[in-house]
């Protein structure tokens, strides 16, 4: 699952790949957000922690688990 999450006054923004599913991070967001919690923890595939402010956060966009083509479509 790609996630990418904007970060407020930051031009850049955190993209990584985790085995999380999108109800899960959905689910973790939603309550970071809904009970004042004053930050959101993400993991990703290789191990990594991601800890994220709550009034830091743009947006956070979940991708799909499609699998990427490579070549050419046509």
């Amino acid at each position: 699952m790609d996630i990418r999450i904007g970060i407020a006054n930051s031009p850049r923004e955190l993209n990584f790949e985790s085995s999380q599913s999108p109800a899960e991070i959905e689910a973790v967001v939603a309550a970071a957000l809904s009970d004042g919690g004053t930050h959101v923890s993400l993991n990703d595939n290789k191990g990594k922690l991601y800890v994220v402010p709550v009034a830091s956060l743009s947006y956070v966009e979940i991708g799909s688990e499609e699998s990427r083509r490579v070549g050419f479509v046509g």
